[in-house]
Order: structure tokens, then sequence, then C-alpha cells
């Protein structure tokens, strides 16, 4: 008995193996193609663990999940002639792994099919517009005083750029099906002008700045004279409100004075002829000053002692 225990063990280890090898294990975000005798027979998508027969069949494992394609930037024109580079990006699965397995058998060779057809798609659709359709979207407004390109191309229906992203994806998933692809999406990451090209935009965003600078500065300079202007006038204005006012007020202070002499003069004249003639004394004898007068004049009278 003991010595039939070794090939009873070999035994048993062959049929543990013959049976680990009748099963494989699908995990979730992976799907796998069951290879017969070197021809794909059927795809597996159910995660979980399926059957197979060992020896003849291999199996072939491919992602399930939304991979990502990155392109290299592509100079093309824009149907007004606008020579730029744009960089794009798109998400796809594989929705068919014997479709796949069979035209393009593995992912790096997908990812070139893609390259053609998306960049193929890419250049179709911008060709086909116009630079300012690729970079803004369908509902937008243009800034009061801002220049609205479509209103000077006469475009009443303007295309937005979902519309144009929705067009690629369209035309590329038209070539995809047969690859056992499902495209999600295509974004545009970047545009950009060529080098040179950017070089004159940027110059001549520059003159353009300059002209608007300069012209905000006349505005501002007609405005500040305008302003002067006016704070001259109103000072003007002030002015001679002012000296008429003042003028009044010496012409009513004046009339008040002479009421004043008046009233004076009338209640004791012989007192308001003195008071005015010592005044006159103050002004003519004062300080060092001499006067000289005769003795029959009406200022002699006060200073001649009665006897």
């Amino acid at each position: 008995m003991n010595r039939f225990g070794p090939f009873i063990l070999i035994l048993f280890i062959l049929g543990v193996l013959a049976v680990y090898n009748c099963f494989f294990v699908v995990y979730e975000g992976q799907q796998a193609l069951l290879i017969r005798l070197d021809k794909p027979v059927e795809g597996v998508r159910l995660a979980g663990i399926h059957f197979k027969f060992p020896v003849i069949d291999k199996v072939r494992i491919f992602d399930a999940r939304i991979l990502k394609w990155d392109g290299d930037p592509n100079e093309v024109n824009t149907k007004d002639k606008r020579f730029i580079k744009v960089d794009t990006t798109a998400r796809w699965r594989i929705v068919d792994p014997l479709k796949f397995y069979i035209r393009v058998k593995n992912e790096r060779a997908a990812q070139s099919r893609l390259d053609d057809i998306i960049d193929s798609a890419v250049r179709n659709a911008i060709s086909g517009h116009l630079l300012w359709e690729l970079v803004r979207g369908k509902d937008y407004q243009a800034p009061e005083g801002a220049r609205d390109e479509a209103a000077l191309a006469g475009v009443t229906e303007a295309v937005g750029r979902e519309e144009i992203l929705d067009g690629i994806l369209k035309e590329a998933s038209a070539g995809t099906p047969e690859f056992g692809i499902e495209m999600i999406d295509v974004k545009i990451k970047r545009i950009n002008y060529e080098e040179q090209v950017r070089k004159r935009v940027y110059e001549r965003m520059i003159s353009e700045r300059k002209k608007a600078s300069s012209q905000f500065r006349s505005e501002g300079e007609g405005e500040k004279a305008e302003i002067l202007g006016q704070m001259e006038k109103d000072l003007k204005t002030i002015r001679s409100q002012a000296q008429r006012r003042s003028l009044e007020i010496r012409g009513e202070a004046d009339a008040k004075a002479a009421a004043i002499y008046a009233e004076a003069y009338n209640r004791d004249p012989e007192f308001y002829s003195f008071l005015r003639t010592l005044e006159s004394y103050q002004k003519t004898v004062g300080g060092n000053s001499r006067l000289v007068i005769s003795t029959d004049s009406p200022l002699y009278r006060y200073l001649v002692e009665e006897r």
C-alpha cells in the first residue's frame, strides 16, 4: 500500500492542477476572451469564475474600464485660414473583446488606430469651422462694446464648441464599432496659434491695446478739459456773484453810514462839525507831518483858544 502512496499523491496533484486549469477568474473592471486552439471563440464580460478546457483553451484579459487616449498636437487650418495647433484627448472602452482581439489584438494597437480615426475627425471638424466657433459656446454673448466675430461675419446662428465636439465624437464613433471599441467623448485640451502666427497675433494685440489706451487717454483729456472749463466757468460765476454781493453790502453799509451821519448832524450840527474837524486833524496832522493853513480856514478855528 505504501509503495503506491507517491503515485496517488502525484495523481492527486495532477487532478488538482487539471481542475484548477478548468476555471479562470474575471475580476471587476476586467473582461476576457477565450481562445481555443489559437482561435478566439468567446468573449466574457461578466466578472466571476468561468469554465475552460485545460490545455486547449487560453484566456486573454482586457480592461473593461474607461481608457484614455491622448493625441499629439496637430497643426490645422481653420475655415477662416487661421493656422493653429490643436491638442485633443478622448475616452474609450472595449465593448466587444472578440472583435477587439481579431482586429487590433491589444490596447497599444488600438491606441494607434484611434490616432488615425480621431485625428482625421478633428481635422475635418476644425477645417470646416471658424476659429471663434472653436473657442466659445453657442450661447456666448459679447460684452457691451467688445468685438463680436459672429456679428462681423454676418452669422445669425452661431455654432458653438460643444456642437463641434459632438460632431467630432459622432464621426470618430462611426469608425470604431468594427474594432469592438466604444467612444465615450472627445475633448479639445488646448488651442493655440502656430509660433510665428502667435507672435504676429501678440503684436497685433499689443497694437490694438495701445490704440485703445491712446483712445482712452484722448477721451480722458477731453473730459478733463471739459471739467476744467466747467470749473473755471463756475468759479467765474461764483466770483462775479461774490463781487456783486460785496458791492451790494458795501453800498448798504455806506447808505447806513450816511444816514447815521445825517442823523447825527441833524441832532447837533455844531458838535458834528467838531467831530469831523477832529477826524480831519487826525488824518492830516498825525505823525511828523506839517500843515500850513491860514487863519481864516475852518480848520484853524478849533486850534485857536477863545479868550
